[in-house]
């Protein structure tokens, strides 16, 4: 079974990128853009206090009128925050996301964060488990 440490292994870039929560949303924005992600933690004194998305952005920000430049992370980030461990299953990851309605899964290890897991890479990582098990039968009806 593949769990979160394998896909945090398999990562191009294991590079988490966090933010602090009276920081400007526009400052917030353009971290997420040059870094081509869709979220950053927010941390505050080495704490996780929440994760703010491109979606927060769109819908807290955008959507109500307001300002980038004049609005802070820490008012628009979500604070209901959806943990796991590097131990975590992918399958358990899956139902996390699904039960939660979340895309991002900050992973927490002996109290600090070391990554992030997003939908994409759940879902990435089934249909590479899938493809494996799809080739494996192939083989063996053709052996047979």
């Amino acid at each position: 079974m593949i769990n979160v440490k394998d896909i945090l292994r398999s990562k191009a870039k294991g590079d988490v990128y966090t933010f602090t929560p009276d920081a400007t949303v526009l400052a917030a924005i353009e971290l997420m853009a040059e870094k081509n992600v869709g979220s950053l933690l927010v941390l505050e004194n080495d704490n996780l206090v929440g994760i703010i998305t491109e979606r927060d952005y769109s819908r807290k920000v955008i959507l109500e009128g307001k300002s980038s430049t004049n609005t802070l992370v820490k008012e628009i980030m979500n604070q209901k925050l959806v943990v796991i461990n590097p131990s975590t299953t992918i399958e358990e990851c899956m139902a996390l996301m699904i039960e939660n309605a979340v895309r991002y899964l900050p992973v927490i290890e002996e109290g600090r964060v070391i990554g992030v897991i997003s939908m994409g890479n759940v879902v990435n990582t089934i249909i590479s488990e899938q493809n494996i098990v799809i080739n494996n039968l192939q083989q063996y009806i053709m052996q047979g």
